[in-house]
């Protein structure tokens, strides 16, 4: 891995430098996404990778190939993963599903960090990848829960966003620079739906087949019998020509759904928990009333409705 200084770089380096200064032995909540990336990268470029461990919470809620994808980019940066299994699914606040389930579910983890990870492995602090766009959305409440924990927030506090974040990422040619976003599959999930380990299999199961197909950046949103399936403006007509429209309906059928439907507004990042956050009077959080779909049709074999 090459270790370039464009302006960036050399900023959160700096930043880093200083912020660490008197940390011996550093967590890093780590998904595998572009920020807990990038953040992993400058942390071993500023400790050295004998004084960072690699975090992964493992649980129903993370997609397989994220969990395989995640352990690819920490051999990349040189630094071994430490899977820790989480249960916030056996938290009931959790799987009530309210718009603060990312609470309990971070909650959970940095929890699980400090009761198993920290102590064995001689941890002085413990940081996660939260960046300066994060910090100014309404629908994170994990972040409380990092405060809670007393979880550092580098990139965040280097004011390094989203932007920012991904031109680090090329710079240190991380195999995730240009990764699309891959939130928890919980967040497919309505809220105030509970959250179950069938339901969370089978949006996963639904986005591996539609990604084999070719989509890649995508949602299953699942609401009982019909997948709700998100794709960018550009996938959607190839979605509903044949014979990609029969592929699409099978994949997300033999996932254990009923109905497909095709989202027209494409992909919507926090369709759900914004609009419990965003003030309704501005007219955008409107999202979680409106199903604009096309392309919705039954297997053919009856289920029921008690999904």
């Amino acid at each position: 891995m090459t270790h370039p200084d464009p302006p960036d770089v050399a900023r959160a380096i700096a930043h880093m430098a200083g912020q660490f200064s008197e940390v011996g032995r550093l967590g890093v909540a780590f998904s595998g996404g572009v920020d807990s990336s990038v953040l992993l990268a400058l942390a071993v470029h500023v400790l050295g990778p004998e004084r960072v461990v690699a975090i992964l919470g493992v649980s129903p809620s993370l997609a397989a190939d994220e969990r395989t994808a995640a352990h690819g980019v920490a051999r990349h940066i040189g630094v071994p993963v430490i899977e820790v299994e989480t249960r916030e699914g056996e938290r009931d606040a959790y799987r009530a599903n309210g718009p603060d389930r990312c609470f309990h579910c971070k909650d959970e983890l940095f929890t699980r960090i400090d009761d198993q990870v920290g102590r064995l492995h001689g941890l002085d602090a413990v940081a996660y990848g939260e960046n300066a766009d994060d910090v100014r959305r309404h629908d994170r409440p994990g972040a409380r829960a990092a405060a809670a924990h007393r979880v550092l927030t580098p990139l965040a506090d280097a004011g390094l966003d989203k932007a920012a974040v991904r031109r680090i990422a090329r710079a240190f040619e991380l195999p995730c620079a240009d990764k699309p976003a891959a939130p928890c599959l919980a967040s497919r999930i309505p809220h105030f739906e509970i959250v179950s380990p069938r339901k969370l299999s089978e949006v996963e199961r639904a986005e591996a087949a539609l990604r084999r197909l070719g989509f890649g950046d995508l949602r299953v949103r699942h609401h009982g019998d019909v997948a709700r399936v998100e794709l960018p403006a550009d996938d959607l007509v190839r979605a509903v020509h044949e014979p990609m429209r029969g592929r699409v309906l099978q994949a997300v059928t033999q996932a254990g759904f009923r109905f497909v439907a095709l989202d027209l507004a494409g992909i919507q990042s926090g369709a759900f928990t914004g609009a419990f956050t965003t003030d309704r009077r501005d007219g955008a959080a409107e999202t979680e009333d409106r199903q604009v779909s096309v392309s919705a049709e039954p297997t053919g074999t009856d289920r029921g409705t008690g999904r």
